[in-house]
Order: C-alpha cells, then structure tokens, then sequence
C-alpha cells in the first residue's frame, strides 16, 4: 500500500530568496507498507518546476502499490513525486533486510560533513546581523539575485570575517551583472557562485571568465541535464527532489564526477526525513547543503544531529 499526507513544519523565521517568501516548509510524505514494514520518504513539489503538493500527490497515487524501486524509474520522470516515492522505497528495503542502506546500495558507511547555513535575503544591515550571528560556522550560503547585492555580499563578509561563503544567485542575474560582480566576489572570498543566470539563458557562461567557480542547480536535474552543462559550469548542485531521488541521484554523482565536474548536494526547505537520503550522496562532495532542518521551528520525531558545523548521517530510527 501506497499513502500520502501533506505536513506542514513551521519556519524558525521567514525564509526568503529572489522568487518570494515563506514562513512554513509544506512537503509530502509516503509510507509504503509491504508485508508489516512500512518504509517512508518525503518529497517538496517545487513550482518552479510545474509542481504542486496537489500534482504530486495524484502521481504517486496513480502508482501501482507493488511497484519495484527499479520499474519507477521507468514509471516516472525525474522530479518530486519519484523522489519520495524512491527513497520510501529503499528505507523499505532496508528494514525488510534489517540493513542500512548504505550497505545495500554497497557503499561505505557515511561519515559526517561540514554543512552549510543558509542566510535568507534581507536587507544589508539584517543580513549583516545574521551573519555574525553564525559567525562560527565554517560555511555560509547567501541568497543573493537582486540588483542590489554588493551591499548586502560586502556585509555578510563584515559580519562573518573567517566564514567560507558561498552564493545562490537563484537565476537572478544576467551575463553582465555577473561579470561585474566577479572581480568583487573573488575580492571578497567567495568560494562559489551558484546559477548566476537562468537556466534557459545559461548559454552566455560559455566562454565567459569564471575567476569562481559556477555551479549548475535548476540547470541540471539528472544524468540526462550533464550532456548540457560542459563549458558553462564547474560544478552540479544535486538535489533529490530534482534527480527524482536517491537512485538517480547516485548514479548522477558518479557520472558527472567521471566527466570531470565537482559535486555539491543540495535540498529544498523540508525536514530531516528529506535529507537523510541526501547524506549518502554528499559523501566526498565538495559542497554540502542539506540545512532545511536548520531553518525549521519543528522537525520529524527522531532529527538528524547538527554539530559544530557537521551534519551525521541518519539514524534507522529515521530513515535507512
């Protein structure tokens, strides 16, 4: 049996990027019961991607109960849905076996990572604020995207002088707004920016100076979004809800590594159920993102652990 609720978890404060704001984090979640275990995955329909809590709930619903991990990837585009429906799937597996994932999926055991923490776009001084505020941790992403983000990149840097700053860009700027900032980005330590430009007018980054690194996020989804990426980006952010979950996600990873890009794991706004799969992905990467607990007021029953700027991999209890 296949089922889906909607939750809701409340945002710690308002989270806002270049395309709007948000006080609460609204994703899907699914258990699916085979023979008295129930594994379970969660899901954030993105409506930059055409998907709603509503769309995405009638494709899972339309999948038939006995459906194996391998014939979804068949049965489903990438995305949401499959997302969710992937990694129930493989926590199913695991505690039918009495096995971590990991071990079924032959890969060694996780170990913890350096995190980054997301900075929501506000004004200068607010962002100043915040960032010394996480002064500490070794690794901070800003959202940037506006015409008017030197002033607010200059005090995020005042605020959090030893940081390792990365930026999310969000497709808000043009091949000209880049190539203006860059020279300050380098100046100011940046160690990565991430869609500068929109996805369908990225074909400018070709042959445009990168004096830092440029990531690939709504520009690349699964292993079929690598053939358009050489020559416009240095690295891929890889996020569940975009590959369609942890088996697409895997395979990603390792192609995208064999063609030479650098990998950084990335996630929507959603609770610790969302990023434990992700955790077994971003072993090795060079960038980890997976802080939507973080951000959130409440979370799942047993969380992940956040320590000293580390994010552990999950326990049974939650997932795998």
């Amino acid at each position: 049996m296949i089922s889906v609720t909607a939750d809701v978890f409340r945002l710690a404060e308002v989270f806002t990027i270049s395309r709007g704001s948000r006080t609460e984090a609204r994703v899907l979640t699914v258990r699916i019961e085979r023979n008295g275990v129930t594994g379970w995955g969660e899901c954030v329909p993105y409506a930059r991607y055409g998907e709603s809590l509503e769309s995405v709930t009638a494709q899972i619903e339309a999948l038939p109960a006995g459906i194996t991990r391998l014939e979804l990837q068949e049965a489903m585009a990438p995305g949401a849905a499959r997302n969710a429906v992937d990694c129930a799937l493989w926590d199913l597996e695991a505690k039918a076996a009495g096995k971590r994932v990991w071990d079924l999926a032959g890969l060694p055991a996780p170990v913890p990572m350096t995190c980054a923490y997301t900075l929501s776009l506000d004004t200068p001084e607010k962002m100043q604020a915040a960032a010394a505020k996480n002064a500490h941790r070794p690794l901070l992403k800003i959202k940037l995207g506006t015409p008017d983000d030197m002033p607010r990149l200059e005090a995020v840097r005042a605020g959090a002088p030893k940081a390792k700053i990365i930026v999310d860009a969000n497709e808000g700027w043009s091949a000209e707004v880049y190539a203006d900032l860059a020279p300050h980005l380098v100046r100011l330590g940046v160690a990565l920016v991430e869609q500068p430009l929109p996805a369908g007018d990225d074909a400018a980054l070709i042959g445009i100076e990168r004096p830092v690194p440029v990531c690939a996020d709504e520009a690349c989804h699964d292993r079929a979004s690598l053939a358009h990426m050489g020559g416009k980006y240095d690295m891929i952010n890889i996020k569940l809800d975009k590959t369609g979950g942890l088996t697409e996600a895997l395979a990603l990873r390792d192609l995208a590594r064999a063609e030479g890009f650098q990998i950084m794991v990335g996630c929507m706004v959603g609770s610790s159920l969302a990023m434990a799969p992700a955790v077994l992905v971003a072993q090795g990467a060079q960038y980890v993102d997976l802080d939507g607990p973080l951000l959130l007021a409440e979370d799942r029953e047993t969380p992940l652990t956040y320590e000293a700027g580390l994010i552990y991999p999950p326990e049974a209890a939650l997932w795998g």
